[in-house]
């Protein structure tokens, strides 16, 4: 038999609820019920918002205006504040969850002049009303990262729902035409040519432009501490879709493999799900397709048997890559994916990117 969990609210209502009904049943005023208590109108606002607590004194008069015993309002204070503790304990658990550090360093949040502020001001980056509504907005992300947790994968729920939120806030702003599949398709293969541009101010506008006329928000988000994703994608609505790009390895091999993945899940697998590079199990059957139709897109089929050929040597991979169009650093890349040359080799050829703080 399944174990009945405790009721455990994650709300708390304040004694002056149970006051407010009862003064409206009784079709009793504000003013009026200040008046019965001996009490300004302030004082009475406080303590049907909960801000004033119920003393022996206030629950005698509380006793006598209202009915109920002494002991009925001092417990249902007691609780209250009770809940407001717990409630206030699961606030700063989750406040240590997330990447605040760099939410504020990275620009996303404004730093606030007290902790008190800083639940308020996270609760407004989520577009959540409370805590509670967090954890089940993101309850399925959580298990996915959760189980690909390890000592050797550090990704934490928090940090990713947080950098994937930053990514639907920018994809917001971000002017698109609806979703067409056949020219995000066509779109591509002149993507294809960025490869080569070696400033990421050069060619990530240049691929934000491309995709928005096919109705995708490309957005390059930096990865927080603890998010450990690679690229992510989802459609926002029927005719917006968000690709995003956290740039985590800083070459250019990665971030145009993490593009071309990303589009293939977009253009193979519909618009019911979020998919997660790098949080996403790879053996799943969607990674392996997405997987391919990146390494086909970036390096065309006709052109596979001679890639595999390739020996360690700099300059014939240069001059393949010039041949296909592509930079030297995808066909590096793809030459230790398929382990034809060692994870050590030919790293040189690499374009390397950084950050600007």
């Amino acid at each position: 038999m399944a174990s009945k969990k405790q009721f455990q609210p994650n709300w708390a209502s304040a004694p002056g609820d149970t006051i407010a009904d009862i003064l409206e049943e009784r079709k009793l005023s504000v003013i009026e019920f200040a008046e019965h208590m001996s009490q300004t109108i302030e004082d009475a606002n406080d303590l049907l918002q909960g801000r004033a607590t119920i003393t022996m004194a206030v629950a005698r008069r509380l006793e006598r205006v209202l009915g109920a015993s002494v002991e009925f309002w001092m417990s249902r204070d007691f609780q209250y504040r009770e809940d407001i503790s717990k409630l206030r304990a699961a606030d700063k658990k989750w406040i240590r969850e997330l990447p605040l550090g760099d939410m504020i360093r990275f620009g996303w949040l404004k730093s606030v002049p007290h902790p008190t502020d800083e639940v308020n001001a996270c609760l407004r980056f989520f577009d959540v009303p409370s805590v509670s509504a967090w954890y089940e907005k993101y309850a399925s992300l959580r298990e996915r990262v959760a189980f690909r947790t390890s000592p050797s994968f550090d990704s934490r729920p928090a940090a990713v729902a947080t950098w994937l939120r930053r990514g639907e806030i920018l994809a917001e702003d971000t002017q698109c035409r609806p979703w067409n599949e056949n020219r995000f398709q066509t779109t591509l293969t002149a993507i294809r040519s960025l490869t080569r541009r070696k400033d990421p101010s050069s060619f990530i506008p240049e691929l934000q432009r491309h995709c928005a006329e096919s109705g995708v928000a490309v957005i390059v988000v930096r990865a927080p501490s603890g998010c450990r994703a690679s690229g992510a994608t989802q459609f926002l609505s029927r005719e917006k879709a968000l690709l995003l790009l956290s740039f985590r390895h800083l070459t250019d091999d990665h971030f145009w493999f993490s593009f071309f993945h990303e589009a293939g899940h977009l253009l193979l697998h519909g618009k019911a799900r979020l998919f997660l590079e790098d949080i996403d199990s790879p053996t799943m059957t969607e990674e392996q397709q997405a997987n391919e139709f990146a390494a086909r897109a970036l390096v065309p089929i006709e052109f596979q048997p001679a890639l595999l050929k390739l020996p360690a040597d700099g300059r014939k991979v240069i001059k393949f890559a010039v041949n296909i169009g592509v930079s030297p650093g995808i066909i590096v890349g793809q030459l230790q994916h398929f382990n034809r040359i060692r994870r050590d080799q030919l790293n040189k050829l690499k374009r390397r990117f950084t950050w600007k703080d």
